[in-house]
C-alpha cells in the first residue's frame, strides 16, 4: 500500500473559527494542524477530546473525531476512549479553568496512569468562556470579577501536578513562538504514555498582557530558553548565557565571564529517567531564571491501555473465557425458581 503524505489542510474542518480576533487559540489551532501532518496519523485514526470553555471549541476545527464534553471530564473521556480504542491517536484540550479546578482530580490521575493521550494545557490564567473569574492559575493578589480585591490563594503551577503525579512528558511553549509549538506538538504525539503540552496563551478580552513579560520581543530572549535533547542550556539574543550547576540548583551565567566557560553549561537530557533536574527546568519562571520552553520531560514507561489489554488477554487465555456471559457463569451459580 502507498504511503500517503499528509498536509495541514487534511486535518481541518469546514466550520469557521469562532474565536476572538487575535486570541491565542489561532496560533496553537495552526501549530495542532502542522504537528497532525507531521506525525502523519490519518484523520480517520485521530480523536480529539475537548471538555468545556474557549480552547474546548477546538474539536469544531477539526477533520477528526471529536468529542466536546462536560466540564472538567475530557480526561475522564479521553481515557475510557483510548482504552477501548487503542489503536486511535486521542489528543486531549482543555484550559487552565477547566483541566485545573473541576478537572484537577481527572488531570492527575491521568498522568499518574501513564494513559497514551496527549493533553494539551491552554493556560491563559482566567475563566474566558464565563467571562473573566480568576482561574486555578492565576496568580496571588489577581484582581478579576470574581476577585474584585484580588486573590488570596496562590497558583497550581502545571508543570508541578505533572511531577508530582509522576508524569513521564512534560512540554512548554507559547501562543507567538509557533515553531516550538508545532516541535512540542509533535514529539507529545511520538510520545508513548501521557504526555501534558502547556501552552501559554493570550486571552484579549479578560487577560490580555499577562504574558508580555516573556513574550514581548524585547526580552523573550533574555527570560526564555528554548530547551532541545542533546544540546546545551543556551539563552540570550546572541546565546551568550546559559546554565550551570550551582550546588543542588541552577545558576544562570554568562559564558566567558567570571571564569565560566562553554564546559561549564548544562546539556540538557529529557530522556534520563531522574525527574530531579526536569523539575528544576520547569519551575524556573522567567524571572531569576528562564522560563524554560521546548520538550523538558520525554521518558518512556508503560502505559495504562498497554497494560490493562495486556492483562485481559492473559485472563482470557488461562480461564477461557468468550464472553462477559462466560465470565459470570464460570463462577458458582444457582436457579431460582
Amino acid at each position: 500500500m502507498e504511503d500517503i503524505k499528509y498536509i495541514p489542510a487534511n486535518y481541518k474542518s469546514d466550520q469557521p473559527v469562532r474565536w476572538c480576533a487575535g486570541c491565542g487559540d489561532h496560533a496553537i489551532l495552526n501549530c495542532l494542524h502542522k504537528a497532525m501532518a507531521e506525525l502523519g496519523v490519518p484523520p480517520h485514526m485521530t480523536a480529539v477530546i475537548s471538555g468545556i470553555g474557549c480552547s474546548s471549541r477546538l474539536p469544531y476545527y477539526m477533520n477528526t473525531y471529536g468529542f466536546h464534553t462536560i466540564h472538567g471530564r475530557a480526561a475522564a473521556i479521553a481515557t475510557g476512549f483510548k482504552v477501548a480504542n487503542p489503536e486511535m491517536t486521542v489528543w486531549q484540550i482543555s484550559g487552565d479553568g477547566d483541566g485545573l479546578a473541576i478537572g484537577g482530580n481527572h488531570f492527575i490521575h491521568a498522568v499518574r496512569r501513564n494513559i497514551d493521550i496527549n493533553m494539551l494545557l491552554f493556560n491563559n490564567k482566567i475563566y474566558g468562556l464565563t467571562k473573566g473569574q480568576y482561574s486555578p492559575t492565576s496568580d496571588r493578589g489577581f484582581v478579576s470579577k470574581s476577585s474584585p480585591y484580588g486573590t488570596t490563594e496562590d497558583p497550581f503551577i502545571p508543570a508541578e501536578l505533572v511531577f508530582g503525579a509522576r508524569g513521564n512528558f512534560f512540554a512548554r511553549s507559547i501562543d507567538v513562538e509557533l515553531k516550538i509549538s508545532q516541535e512540542v506538538l509533535a514529539a507529545a504525539g511520538r510520545h508513548h504514555g501521557t504526555s501534558v503540552v502547556e501552552i501559554l496563551q493570550n486571552c484579549m478580552i479578560y487577560n490580555n498582557g499577562i504574558h508580555n513579560y516573556i513574550t514581548d520581543r524585547e526580552f523573550r530572549a533574555e527570560r526564555t530558553i528554548h530547551l532541545e535533547h542533546g544540546k546545551k542550556m543556551l539563552f540570550g539574543k546572541n546565546l551568550e548565557k546559559g546554565l550551570v550547576r550551582d550546588g543542588f540548583l541552577l545558576k544562570a551565567v554568562t559564558v566567558g565571564e567570571d571564569g565560566y566557560t562553554m564546559d561549564d553549561v548544562l546539556v540538557h537530557d529529557a530522556h534520563t529517567t531522574s525527574n530531579f533536574l526536569h523539575q528544576q527546568l520547569a519551575m524556573m519562571d522567567g524571572y531569576d531564571l528562564p522560563l524554560a520552553l521546548g520538550v523538558i520531560r520525554d521518558v518512556d514507561s508503560l502505559t495504562y491501555n498497554d497494560e490493562v489489554h495486556r492483562q485481559v488477554s492473559e485472563v482470557v487465555a488461562k480461564k477461557g473465557f468468550t464472553s462477559l456471559r462466560d465470565m459470570i457463569l464460570a463462577g458458582e451459580t444457582w436457579e431460582v425458581k
